[in-house]
């Protein structure tokens, strides 16, 4: 016996996107989700392309991920897209540690993040 279908997660005029393990805080990924909230998917895209953060390239690939899906997967007008959701995860935490002085260590942590973007259709 197959398993039965899981239901989508977003409704119907609706698409995500999903990225883990973005190599950054979540403190600092958030701050570039926020930005491009609510927006209008062009503007989105245009204000992740033009951000100083270097973390913005990873979250504009998930965004332009995201419209695609609902271009190909959905069938959506992506002139009327906006971004509805865009929230960031903890993901994992690599421990390195870093050499001090007398003999000691102090530990270093390099976090991960996971981003979901969620884009949809405006309705008239």
């Amino acid at each position: 016996m197959a398993k039965s279908k899981d239901a989508r997660r977003v409704a119907a005029n609706e698409a995500l996107a999903v990225c883990n393990s973005i190599r950054t805080s979540p403190r600092k990924l958030n701050l570039v989700a926020q930005s491009v909230r609510g927006l209008d998917a062009a503007k989105a895209v245009a204000e992740l392309s033009f951000s100083k953060k270097r973390i913005a390239k990873a979250a504009l690939a998930v965004l332009q991920s995201a419209i695609a899906n609902a271009e190909n997967n959905h069938q959506l007008n992506i002139d009327k897209l906006f971004v509805k959701e865009a929230y960031v995860g903890k993901g994992l935490v690599m421990k390195r540690m870093h050499a001090r002085a007398r003999g000691r260590g102090a530990r270093v942590l390099k976090p991960f993040s996971n981003l979901t973007i969620i884009v949809a259709e405006r309705g008239e």
